[in-house]
């Protein structure tokens, strides 16, 4: 069989951590800044972990992860 490519948008958005949760940043931290607080902006930095219905679809684009 030959090998599957992994899909290149994917693999820039999402992780797998050790026990194969997909991990993601959030959104709305690219720009209009200005009206979002000190607070919001320091939560968007963090990573989250994607929800459950996404996590099937992101594992068919990393097959390799």
């Amino acid at each position: 069989m030959p090998k599957i490519k992994t899909h290149s948008g994917a693999k820039k958005r999402f992780k797998l951590s050790k026990n194969g949760k997909v991990i993601r940043a959030h959104a709305n931290k690219r720009h209009i800044l200005n009206k979002k607080t000190t607070k919001r902006k320091r939560g968007l930095r963090k990573a989250v972990v994607a929800d459950k219905t996404n996590v099937a679809a992101v594992k068919l684009l990393l097959p390799y992860k």
